[in-house]
């Protein structure tokens, strides 16, 4: 079990740096949803609805590249260390961006968004970085740090890249390439590394596909349900990015500026929430209330935005959501304390294709049922799409019950 954490003379840097590395990394996503669908039926035309199921191609053609080399980027990590690994993908980003922000089809966005998956599996590295330097009882409050970097992302990015559409749908590309590449100039000068000969391991192929090292990991004790409930969450999570500007477009027909706001303000709330909040939450009641808390308080956001009709209440209310994302932190911070020093990359990129396969099946899903459900086959519900992740959190609470009842709940 990981019981140790690396010492470095100034930690503090580097962990900032990690930290915005990951900002950094959602403001490249953020900056590039109000776009997206505007982006898509300038290229492709078609209507709304069509745009929201070509939508769900990229994401999963980006996600399934994510699920296949976050345990390989996470296994050379172990290996070779996480600084070149990190480095060596934000330069590639940076010109993916540069290729996106040129796309003049489908097909050249299609294949760029697959390129940019591949280097964005690389958050499991960034938190093996944090797992690394981190004592146990500090694991879960710093993977929710990661939250909070992703929330900053969230308020700079949608509400930037909503100002920088009013220059154009291929602008927010170009401002995310340059974001990446001053990121992997920060990088190269401030980013040590942690990764020493007592906690290497031999990178082996047999566990760095996502199937062989989940049958790694899968052996620690109470893991495998905990990577089942860390799946079933965020596949219910990902309807915010899947179907968030398609869905306030068609029910609210709300500009590209509205859908930055709107995500700058959940993004405002993830970071007091993961950034602060849960430091309090969680020494006082634990990870396991933590969880049951995030279950139950997202069920009730989705029953909300599933049947609300009115934009000013969603605008109102869309900040209040980010009060469930208590959860990944919690999850992440069982897993790890369940890990060995040397198995922390494996770990994580692990749990990383455990979300990219959330994110191969969830786009498509989330798009295709607010298409049928907006598109005239017979009942008019943009907000089915939260109804579906609505009782997903009724299959989580059910799942984490049948956990604890087996004899792994630490509290």
């Amino acid at each position: 079990m990981s019981d140790a954490a690396i010492p470095l003379k100034n930690p503090r840097l580097p962990f900032v740096f990690i930290l915005i590395t990951l900002t950094l990394d959602a403001m490249g996503i953020g900056l590039i949803l109000p776009v997206m669908p505007d982006l898509i039926r300038e290229i492709d035309g078609g209507t709304l609805g069509t745009a929201a199921v070509w939508g769900g191609v990229l994401a999963t053609s980006f996600a399934v590249m994510q699920f296949l080399f976050g345990p390989i980027l996470g296994g050379l990590s172990d290996r070779f260390g996480r600084r070149p690994v990190l480095l060596v993908s934000l330069l590639i980003m940076a010109i993916d961006y540069v290729v996106m922000a040129l796309a003049g089809s489908i097909w050249l966005l299609l294949a760029a968004r697959i390129v940019g998956g591949i280097t964005a599996a690389t958050q499991s590295t960034a938190a093996a970085f944090i797992a690394d330097i981190s004592p146990p009882e500090k694991k879960s409050a710093n993977f929710g740090l990661i939250g909070a970097a992703f929330g900053v992302g969230f308020v700079l990015g949608p509400a930037i890249g909503g100002l920088l559409a009013e220059f154009g749908t291929r602008a927010p590309f170009y401002a995310a390439a340059a974001l990446a590449f001053a990121n992997l100039l920060l990088g190269f000068f401030v980013l040590p590394e942690t990764v020493t000969d007592k906690i290497r391991r031999p990178f082996e192929w047999r566990r760095a596909n996502p199937l062989g090292a989940l049958l790694q990991i899968s052996k620690l004790k109470g893991v495998s349900a905990l990577l089942l409930l860390f799946f079933l969450y965020e596949f219910a999570f990902i309807v915010y990015p899947a179907i968030w500007a398609f869905f306030t477009q068609e029910r609210f027909g709300w500009e590209p500026s509205m859908v930055g706001l709107s995500l700058a303000s959940f993004g405002i709330s993830m970071v007091i929430v993961q950034g602060f909040l849960i430091r309090i939450v969680l020494p006082r009641f634990g990870e396991v209330k933590t969880i049951l808390y995030g279950f139950t308080f997202n069920f009730f956001a989705f029953i909300v935005l599933t049947l609300v009709d009115n934009g000013w209440i969603v605008l109102a209310f869309t900040p209040i959501t980010a009060f469930g994302a208590v959860v990944t932190p919690a999850l992440q911070g069982l897993m790890s304390k369940a890990a060995g020093d040397d198995q922390q990359g494996e770990l994580q990129g692990v749990i990383a294709s455990a979300k990219s396969i959330a994110m191969i099946f969830a786009p498509l899903v989330m798009t295709q049922t607010f298409w049928y459900f907006t598109d005239d086959k017979g009942l008019y519900l943009p907000g089915s799409a939260f109804a579906l992740s609505a009782s997903l959190m009724i299959v989580c609470l059910a799942v984490f019950m049948t956990w604890r009842r087996m004899g792994h709940s630490p509290t």
